[in-house]
């Protein structure tokens, strides 16, 4: 055990208890160090994340909020450092997921049985914003709305013309694949309008807002739901921000409504996260993130690739693939088989089911974090353009070689 007073991971112990699992987290270690890791919602945390996490603050039940109590103190900390990096009137750092957090945003405002408009999971939308198979779709009348046929841009006319038909009781924005900016002026005033509340859901991209890259929708939004762990860089959780007059609704939403105590360790480690996010290195980590999926973007549109909408503003790009004849779960697998993780997915107006997709989405958010800039990104385009073309698999182990030599100069969790 270490010498400091700290008591917290030790991997001998681990390793000598249950060596199944030590073997497995050993193994992801050494995937995330061999390949390039392009999935847009994953990010490497710090060190000092990492043992927040591990800390015997995973021990502490901690049901409600902040009172009295002397473990309080990582949530208030975390709780002050939200509402000052993002300006906002009130925060809330309990929820568990996203998932958990957006149900609650539902369980604040809405009621089973009462209209929600959000974005259509096939045009970039999330589970929670109305699947079918998902609660949001089973308990609430969801209207959708989508992006125009010939931009690929959300069509604004479009939402305020079903707002004013369906007059929703909230109106949520954000997406999991959209790879431009929203319009969260636009939004508001399509709200206001008809009266309802706006949410915004900026899981994947509030980082991009904690670095001062884009547009904060915190001014426009009742409520701002977010996960921690994607360009925040921080743990797996998520964050509620919103305006004062929110405030109670959106606690009592979370607890007790929607679940029990919070996650103390993770609490903490989402407040090391937002001081990690409050500084000028992050802020140039930020901007980098977009600088690259631009870069990444135009190098795939070189090789032939058809980025959708015509690029990106963000830390993603949705890549069409249908100009070479493939579907994006072919271009899954073959990149994988050369140490390239990235995910199919669905592009508007797809031809091809879900299991199958047209497109691939690819995010910068990691790569950047392990230093790369834009030549590196040109890299990446022409090793994924080798992969998604390599039909019978012979190439494989040569790319892979040329993906271990590219991620060897810029490692993840550099060796001590």
């Amino acid at each position: 055990m270490n010498s400091t007073p700290f008591w917290g991971p030790d991997f001998d112990e681990l390793a000598a208890e249950d060596p199944e699992i030590a073997s497995i987290v050993l193994s992801e270690l050494d995937r995330l160090r061999s390949g390039i890791q392009l999935i847009a919602s994953e990010n490497f945390t710090s060190p000092a994340v990492l043992a927040a996490l591990g800390s015997t603050l995973s021990n502490k039940y901690a049901e409600g909020y902040p009172g009295k109590r002397y473990y309080d103190r990582a949530e208030l900390i975390g709780i002050d450092r939200a509402k000052a990096l993002f300006g906002a009137d009130h925060a809330n750092l309990q929820p568990h997921s996203g998932a958990s957090a957006n149900i609650a945003a539902y369980g604040a405002f809405v009621k089973p049985g009462e209209t929600v408009m959000a974005m259509s999971l096939p045009h970039g939308g999330h589970l929670t914003h109305g699947s079918k198979v998902n609660f949001s779709g089973k308990w609430f009348n969801i209207v959708s709305y989508g992006v125009r046929e010939d931009t690929e841009l959300i069509d604004y006319d479009n939402v305020r013309a079903l707002a004013r038909e369906h007059r929703p009781k909230m109106i949520i924005t954000g997406a999991t694949a959209y790879p431009r900016l929203i319009d969260f002026a636009a939004f508001r005033e399509i709200a206001d309008e008809v009266g309802a509340i706006l949410m915004v859901d900026a899981a994947h991209f509030i980082g991009l807002v904690a670095g001062q890259a884009i547009p904060s929708p915190v001014p426009y939004a009742d409520v701002v739901t977010f996960t921690t762990h994607k360009v925040l860089r921080g743990p797996r959780g998520d964050m509620i921000l919103c305006r004062e007059e929110h405030a109670s609704a959106i606690d009592k939403a979370v607890f007790p409504m929607m679940q029990g105590g919070p996650l103390m360790h993770a609490v903490a480690a989402k407040a090391v996260a937002l001081k990690e996010a409050a500084t000028q290195e992050y802020r140039d980590y930020a901007k980098q993130v977009i600088v690259n999926a631009q870069a990444l973007s135009a190098g795939l549109a070189e090789e032939g690739m058809r980025p959708v909408s015509g690029g990106t503003d963000t830390h993603l790009a949705l890549i069409d693939l249908q100009g070479i004849g493939l579907t994006g779960d072919i271009a899954e697998m073959r990149c994988d088989a050369a140490r390239i993780t990235l995910n199919k997915n669905s592009i508007p107006y797809d031809p091809q089911p879900p299991s199958k997709g047209s497109g691939i989405r690819v995010g910068t958010p990691a790569v950047t974090t392990q230093g790369m800039t834009e030549d590196d990104m040109a890299i990446i385009a022409s090793l994924i353009s080798r992969a998604v073309r390599d039909e019978d698999g012979t190439q494989a182990a040569a790319i892979a070689d040329d993906v271990s030599a590219l991620v060897t100069r810029h490692p993840a969790y550099p060796r001590g």
